[in-house]
């Protein structure tokens, strides 16, 4: 069994509670979702059906979720 540090205890109990937004994050959320949007019609105009094109989206749908996590649980 492992002694978990102080830190890493730490770090658990931040990542999940929730956050609620401070000052401007919920206007930063919007833009990065609102960004993250445009970028999801592009592809689905510009690039056909597929396996691909889903794991593009997939993926991209990560990348604002992580981005909005990353302000969210990174400013106090």
């Amino acid at each position: 069994m492992y002694n978990p540090s102080e830190k890493d205890k730490a770090q658990i109990e931040n990542n999940f509670s929730y956050h609620a937004p401070m000052k401007d994050q919920y206007l930063r959320y919007e833009q990065i979702r609102e960004e993250g949007k445009k970028m999801a019609q592009l592809l689905v105009q510009d690039c056909p059906p597929s396996r691909e094109l889903s794991l593009a989206l997939t993926n991209l749908e990560q990348a604002i979720m992580w981005a909005n996590a990353a302000i969210a649980r990174n400013e106090k």
